[in-house]
């Protein structure tokens, strides 16, 4: 019994896109289309190649400013250009079925009000595919682009994240679910008994509400986090249903799920309410010799210009005065950027042992975990990290595209099928059938 319970655990897989690979040199790879990250017609077969391949989601990850690097490496960046998420995915939505739709949203500077009703109208335009990957935004640079001086500290930005949390929700609970009558007969369109003024005035938040849209078809859409400092991760254990995290080994993977999910029972919610998907790099190749000359490959596509803006992205401050050939300096200057990636990047470089330009050529090209081999060791790889509760999925990263996105979806999924590991179809419709998630209750109305 407790082997066929086993069995029929299901891995859950998300494309992380942005919207196409993280790696710097994807672009540059032979065969690969350059001008991916900025074409719809490229992107629309993307998407529905995943979802032929029955992935959960195509997540969406996004940027408030160009990023904070030197122009010799900026102008080697494709993510200099790129769609913005609710107009890219709201597209998407009406070429696709039954794929979720994770688009990155900021609480440090957006209003609540405008973040409720793009992802209420995203929800219902895509019937129920909706995910908000709440995010408090690390890139201090983006403060200019919204009238701000100085950026947020960090703690404060948290802080502000919950409390935005409350009020979106909240306005996404603004009508019960059936609060619409419609009833042409009388005239009266909506019952006003079933609709909830919010009201919130809160330590930074002032929302009257109602929301003028009628609740999501999920309820709620889902809500998606990625913070792994410890605010982040209490933020996701109050808040989150699926977590996006960066473990590098599976050892790393089992104490963060275990860290995470342990956090549940204190905020009343169960171990299955959420989902924990790691970043994970997949290089497929015939052999695994083959996979891992694909991967120097599109690693020797990344020019130290790029890789050493990288690195000072991860770290928080311009590293291109560091020497290249020595190790990273144990006194670093406090930054006010992502917490995680900094301490992600001290920690690599400790434990490797490496100089700034081997630790930069890790960032210029993808420096998180990394599945490279045949169909048959990546499969085993992943199945491990589902059996052993290092995560419940992925989120992929696919090196380059198309041919990446190819051998994921042609040869990886059947093979994960054939384990019994992942679906064969869809059995819902909406992203929380495919994430076995509850339809949240409506705060207001029973």
């Amino acid at each position: 019994m407790a082997e066929q319970q086993q069995k029929k655990k299901q891995l859950h897989l998300g494309a992380f896109m942005r919207p196409v690979s993280l790696h710097t040199g994807a672009w540059r790879y032979p065969g690969s289309y350059p001008d991916a990250n900025f074409n719809f017609q490229h992107l629309k077969s993307f998407a529905q190649k995943l979802e032929a391949a029955k992935f959960d989601a195509f997540f969406m990850a996004d940027h408030l400013a160009v990023l904070n690097m030197p122009i010799e490496a900026l102008r080697r960046s494709q993510t200099v250009t790129s769609f913005e998420p609710f107009t890219l995915l709201s597209s998407l939505a009406a070429v696709t079925e039954r794929i979720g739709l994770v688009a990155t949203a900021s609480t440090t500077y957006e209003q609540p009000y405008h973040i409720a009703r793009r992802f209420a109208s995203l929800d219902h335009l895509s019937g129920g595919r909706a995910g908000w990957n709440v995010v408090t935004t690390g890139n201090p640079d983006s403060s200019r682009n919204f009238g701000q001086e100085e950026h947020m500290e960090h703690g404060d930005r948290y802080a502000r994240a919950r409390e935005f949390y409350d009020v979106v929700t909240g306005l996404w609970d603004s009508f019960a679910d059936d609060a619409f009558v419609r009833d042409v007969e009388s005239g009266i369109f909506f019952n006003p008994e079933r609709m909830h003024v919010l009201d919130h005035h809160g330590p930074s938040l002032d929302v009257k509400g109602p929301l003028n849209i009628a609740r999501p078809p999920q309820g709620w859409p889902v809500i998606v986090q990625a913070g792994q400092s410890e605010p982040g991760r209490q933020l996701a254990a109050e808040t989150a249903e699926v977590v996006f995290c960066a473990p590098r080994d599976l050892e790393a993977g089992k104490a963060f799920f275990k860290d995470v999910k342990g956090r549940l029972a204190a905020v009343g919610r169960d171990r299955d309410d959420i989902k924990l998907l790691p970043a994970a790099f997949i290089v497929i190749g015939d052999t695994v010799e083959e996979a891992q000359a694909k991967r120097l490959k599109v690693d020797s596509l990344v020019h130290y210009e790029s890789s050493i803006a990288s690195l000072s992205v991860a770290l928080g401050f311009d590293a291109s005065n560091l020497d290249p050939d020595g190790p990273l300096p144990t006194d670093l200057p406090e930054t006010n950027a992502s917490k995680t990636s900094r301490e992600g990047a001290i920690k690599l470089a400790a434990t490797e042992g490496l100089t700034v330009r081997q630790l930069a050529q890790r960032y210029g090209g993808y420096s998180g975990l990394a599945f490279v081999g045949t169909v048959e060791t990546i499969s085993d790889e992943m199945e491990q990290w589902l059996v052993q509760e290092g995560s419940d999925g992925f989120n992929i990263v696919l090196p380059f595209l198309p041919q990446g996105l190819d051998d994921v979806a042609d040869r990886l999924i059947p093979e994960l099928q054939r384990r019994g590991i992942f679906r064969k179809d869809y059995e819902g419709t909406t992203l929380r059938d495919h994430l076995g998630l509850k339809r949240p209750k409506n705060k207001f109305f029973a």
